[in-house]
């Protein structure tokens, strides 16, 4: 991935000495890499190395914690929507019980 956005990169540098817009993709391009794309490939290469060191028990993998703080988040938004609408929680209910 890292090779595909350098190349990219070099290129609208390269067409940006006849439009300078191109030299500020090309740093948005970087900018959006940096940001988004390594701190997803880190994350997913340092989770499966705590996973595997610590099945009985040791630290929490980085990508349970986010599942976890995923799905406590979403639980707190329905607790909050079926206390605001009620009439609309119960109709829900029926519904799917059928």
């Amino acid at each position: 991935m890292g090779t595909i956005v350098m190349s990219g990169t070099v290129v609208l540098v390269i067409l940006g000495f006849g439009n300078h817009v191109y030299w500020l993709a090309a740093v948005a391009v970087l900018f959006l890499y940096l940001q988004y794309g390594r701190s997803s490939s880190t994350s997913s290469g340092g989770a499966g190395g705590a996973g595997g060191a610590a099945p009985g028990g040791g630290a929490v993998p980085s990508d349970y914690r986010a599942y976890r703080d995923r799905r406590d988040k979403q639980a707190k938004w329905e607790r909050r929507y079926r206390r605001e609408r009620p009439l609309e929680a119960r109709r829900q209910e029926r519904e799917k019980s059928k």
